[in-house]
């Protein structure tokens, strides 16, 4: 357990570092110039074309996602040799976990014995489970642990305890005093390794959608299409997790045959070299791609006012090239896709289906159940003080980490048996997967707490009693689930096609890639003429490939829905209004206004001379 590297990075391994970061720098920096470029242009095309009126019902929730932070006592196993110590541990709301010698030191404002990123991380509670994963990390070349002696730290039982693993970082040990501890921090940590994780997935920038197909299309070029977990975290965290990737089986070659001690001792020496490793390149992509930043953004600048004059001219020479292509490669298309996918593709959907409603029905309970205990604090004609809580608790629910736990485990269960489906696919997402189920999860809880909150707020006014009012917020609660069963069908579906498409598409590019390159190579003059590098044939052959993956899986999804359940653009978010009045109502909701009631006044006023004015704004 105390064994260090035998040979801890030297200068001359540092420098090979920052070289093997150079490298990929000079590699990913012009596919991102390019993916840039190709941003701009989708975003300019879409602004000029027509657009149906967004149809989600919900108001959009102005909070961020964070994680409710969270503090108390643990021990850690840390120092060298380590030992099990008492620390005082703390989780920001933006998932960085700090610890402190004592509570005292925290409370003053002192530095943290140490901190961690939590992005990448996966929570272990149980020690077994724990060890085993050490077991497999330096396998000996006899594969005979039983003469090993046993390293006390490790092995001696720990009550609650709480693994944090990484696979390219030094491993940390907590535990907890009791279960009800170990299980608070448990869902905690999670919450941050999740908010974390999606940071780049969540966004709607163009830069970072053009970052994520980038970095897609660099691994493409290095023959990994699959889509996979590496692109979890920020920019400079998913290019760190790609590079160690790579450089991992020359790391293990070289270095662990000279690792000093044996087992789990050797195991931990091999976790502290890959930290100092992952520190090292960390650094290195972070300190670049600052160093692109005023390039990137100058660069976004200027694709603005050289691509919108040309637009037109670029989008119709898409446009041709787009069915020469079709032509092409419609033959090799059908065939890959009604003898390798077209099987699949029906269980696949189901799966992902029986995920997200399960989780959004999860959902919809706890918004129902969260909107009745207000009415019957309202009933029962609570202090201010008293309602104001309550309200806050509800207003509070989407970053309840305990609360919403059901929602996020009915997101879990279908991972199993996801894994099984879409293996053969070369899919090995299944963690973004289901980061991206509990991540709709929480917005679309938040978006519905929004709503309510809002009409609330501007329909209860003094004039009416509690009984009043209650009836009032009953109507309101109608008319947000009603809302809500819209949205989470729209989103429901935006999932499932999206998914769908990562699963799919990295295969069936990869299938074609032997056949089609001639087709490519012949059309390839056409796009280099125009000189513009928001287009490349690559990008226009695989829109092409995705435009009819995309009819597939629809066809697919209207089939598992059923019509009536698919009576709108499936890449829309707009639905058709549940109700007409309803919608009008929402339109003034979001003006800042409410139908009058009867005895009502234009402005909201407080819902009882106890409470002050706008107690339901969140």
């Amino acid at each position: 357990m105390g064994g260090r590297p035998s040979s801890p990075l030297d200068k001359r391994q540092q420098q090979h570092l920052r070289d093997q970061v150079e490298a990929l720098l000079r590699d990913f920096l012009p596919q991102y110039r390019v993916q840039l470029a190709a941003s701009v242009l989708q975003q300019i095309s879409r602004e000029l074309v027509p657009q149906e009126p967004a149809g989600c019902q919900l108001l959009h929730s102005k909070k961020l996602p964070r994680v409710r932070e969270h503090r108390g006592p643990l021990t850690q196993l840390r120092g060298h040799p380590p030992q099990w110590q008492p620390i005082f541990c703390v989780l920001r709301g933006n998932g960085h976990l700090e610890w402190f010698s004592h509570r005292e030191e925290y409370e003053n404002g002192g530095r943290p014995l140490g901190s961690a990123a939590l992005t990448g991380y996966t929570v272990l509670t149980s020690q077994r489970e724990y060890l085993h994963l050490l077991d497999t990390l330096c396998p000996d070349s006899s594969g005979d642990h039983t003469q090993e002696e046993p390293d006390p730290l490790l092995e001696t039982p720990v009550s609650f305890p709480l693994f944090l693993q990484h696979p390219f970082r030094r491993h940390l040990c907590f535990s907890a005093a009791t279960a009800e501890a170990q299980r608070a921090w448990r869902l905690a940590l999670q919450g941050g390794i999740r908010l974390r994780g999606t940071v780049l997935q969540r966004s709607q920038a163009p830069a970072a959608r053009a970052f994520l197909e980038a970095v897609r299309l660099y691994r493409q070029h290095r023959g990994h299409f699959g889509h996979d977990d590496m692109t979890l975290g920020s920019d400079a965290e998913v290019l760190t997790a790609v590079l160690v990737r790579e450089l991992l089986p020359a790391l293990r070659a070289q270095t662990q045959p000279g690792l000093r001690g044996a087992g789990r001792a050797r195991a931990w020496a091999w976790t502290e070299l890959l930290d100092a490793v992952h520190a090292a390149v960390l650094a290195g992509a972070s300190a670049g791609l600052r160093a692109f930043q005023p390039e990137k953004d100058e660069l976004l600048a200027a694709l603005e006012r050289t691509i919108r004059p040309d637009v037109d001219q670029l989008m119709g020479l898409r446009g041709r090239v787009a069915g020469k292509l079709r032509t092409e490669v419609q033959g090799a298309l059908e065939c890959c896709l009604r003898r390798r996918v077209d099987a699949q593709l029906p269980r696949v959907m189901q799966t992902l289906l029986d995920m997200v409603e399960a989780a959004l029905a999860a959902v919809q309970t706890l918004l129902a159940q969260g909107m009745d205990r207000l009415g019957r604090h309202l009933r029962g004609n609570p202090s201010g003080a008293r309602l104001r809580k309550e309200v806050y608790s509800f207003g509070e629910m989407p970053w309840d980490p305990e609360l919403m736990q059901a929602c996020y485990r009915e997101a879990e269960r279908g991972r199993g048996r996801l894994e099984q489906l879409v293996v053969p696919f070369g899919f090995l997402g299944a963690r973004s997967l289901v980061f991206g189920a509990q991540d709709l999860a929480q917005q679309l809880m938040a978006d519905a707490v929004a709503t309510f909150l809002q009409l609330a707020d501007q329909c209860l006014t003094s004039a009416l009693d509690c009984n009043q009012a209650a009836q009032q917020l009953e109507k309101v609660r109608g008319r947000v689930l009603k809302k809500f069963q819209s949205d989470s069908g729209s989103a429901r579906r935006r999932f499932v096609r999206g998914w769908q498409l990562c699963i799919f598409l990295p295969f069936v590019l990869s299938q074609l890639e032997p056949r089609c390159k001639a087709e490519l190579l012949e059309l390839e003059g056409d796009v280099l003429a125009v000189g513009s590098p928001a287009l490349t044939i690559e990008g226009i052959y695989e829109d092409v490939i995705r435009g009819v993956l995309q009819q597939r899986i629809d066809g697919e999804l209207k089939k598992a829905l059923g019509a009536s359940n698919v009576s709108c653009t499936l890449d829309s978010c707009s639905e058709d209004p549940w109700d007409q009045a309803g919608a009008d109502e929402e339109t003034e909701a979001q003006r800042g206004t409410c139908p009058k009631q009867p005895g009502s006044r234009t402005e909201a006023q407080p819902l009882c001379p106890l409470l002050p004015p706008r107690t339901f704004r969140s």
